[in-house]
């Protein structure tokens, strides 16, 4: 039952604001919305209710759900827009952006919401800058393969001090870092010290994929983490921190989509709702609430980011198709409208089916 609860939190409140963001964002430039719903209503098995001018409704599966306006053509086809004052058409270029693109701004200062709090309430983590070992992996997950660290291995164990790799004296944790992550899959010898004995043995980093200045590239591992000092910061620091995090993860993103289309990374790598489920499960029972609003603020980011690319049937197709129509004072043609919603409807189907394969992959 907590694996699905935790999916819920997971993608029901980014799905939440991310659509609140859309209705708010209507209501303030005069749209009149007539369905807001959270989740999809397969065989009536939801909630819906009517108030005022809008129906609004709750679906048992959490992933997805929409706001429907009036005057938009969009996956439901609404062909009978008169262009009304209060309808999407009606309005002008920069209203049409706000409306598609608030809930990925939602999306993004959830996520940035999220780290904000826990880095005010916590602190923000600066490394101790000598090589003693903190923390200790027994196992990695690597490519989806348990495997056992490097560290437990050779038998490092909390609290051991590295002194030396390969005949180079060992100083300071950033020396050790970059000394392990140049070396994948090379063995190496690491000499450390436990309570005054000095102990020896060989160690073989394991490969990871990282990106570093935007490029992928294997680094090596060991499965050891340092301490870290928890520095108290300012209610705006913790804000302006809890953004760059939100960027950073941006980043992270796009690299990654970089990698996947040039080929540096396998569309096997990503996942989807299935293997959410397990994820999100998993870091409540690991980790409780933190752990799991924290991987809730991860998949916000995700979410905001597939959601404002320039992709058919995404809030960032109609972007850009808005974007189009401002630039030549016109609307496009209803057929084109139609033909992009169609191949936009084939591609994200497309996605879902073969994410899908891949989670049950990951599952078995």
């Amino acid at each position: 039952m907590i694996y699905f609860l935790s999916f819920f939190v997971v993608i029901g409140l980014p799905v939440f604001l991310h659509e609140l963001g859309h209705f708010l964002a209507a209501r303030s430039v005069g749209i009149k919305v007539e369905k807001f719903y959270v989740g999809f209503n397969f065989f009536g098995l939801g909630l819906k209710k009517k108030y005022k001018d809008t129906e609004y409704g709750i679906g048992l599966f959490p992933m997805g759900g929409y706001v429907k306006v009036a005057g938009i053509l969009d996956e439901s086809f609404d062909s009978s827009s008169k262009k009304y004052d209060y309808e999407f058409r009606s309005k002008n270029t920069l209203q049409k952006v706000w409306f598609l693109s608030a809930g990925v701004i939602m999306n993004f200062l959830l996520s940035s919401v999220i780290f904000s709090v826990f880095i005010f309430n916590d602190g923000y983590p600066e490394i101790i800058n000598e090589p003693i070992i903190n923390e200790i992996s027994s196992e990695l997950n690597i490519e989806n393969e348990v495997v056992l660290s490097p560290a437990a291995s050779a038998g490092l164990i909390k609290d051991d001090k590295i002194i030396m790799i390969n005949n180079n004296y060992i100083s300071t944790w950033n020396q050790l870092s970059n000394i392990i992550h140049d070396n994948p899959n090379k063995e190496l010898t690491i000499v450390w010290d436990r309570n005054g004995e000095t102990l020896t043995s060989s160690i073989t980093p394991i490969p990871v994929k990282q990106f570093i200045d935007g490029d992928l590239k294997n680094i090596g591992i060991l499965g050891i983490s340092p301490y870290y000092n928890m520095n108290q910061v300012s209610l705006f620091e913790a804000i302006n921190e809890g953004i760059q995090k939100t960027i950073s993860l941006l980043k992270q993103i796009l690299f990654s989509l970089k990698a996947l289309v040039s080929g540096g990374v396998s569309f096997q790598d990503f996942f989807g709702p299935l293997y959410l489920v397990k994820m999100a499960g998993e870091t409540t029972e690991a980790g409780g609430i933190k752990s799991l609003l924290l991987l809730t603020a991860m998949i916000s980011v995700n979410l905001g980011l597939i959601n404002i690319l320039p992709i058919p049937g995404l809030d960032g197709g109609h972007v850009f198709i808005a974007l189009i129509e401002g630039v030549i004072r016109r609307e496009l043609p209803l057929q084109i409208k139609y033909a992009i919603q169609f191949v936009g409807f084939v591609l994200i189907m497309s996605l879902f089916v073969l994410v899908i394969y891949n989670d049950i992959n990951h599952l078995m």
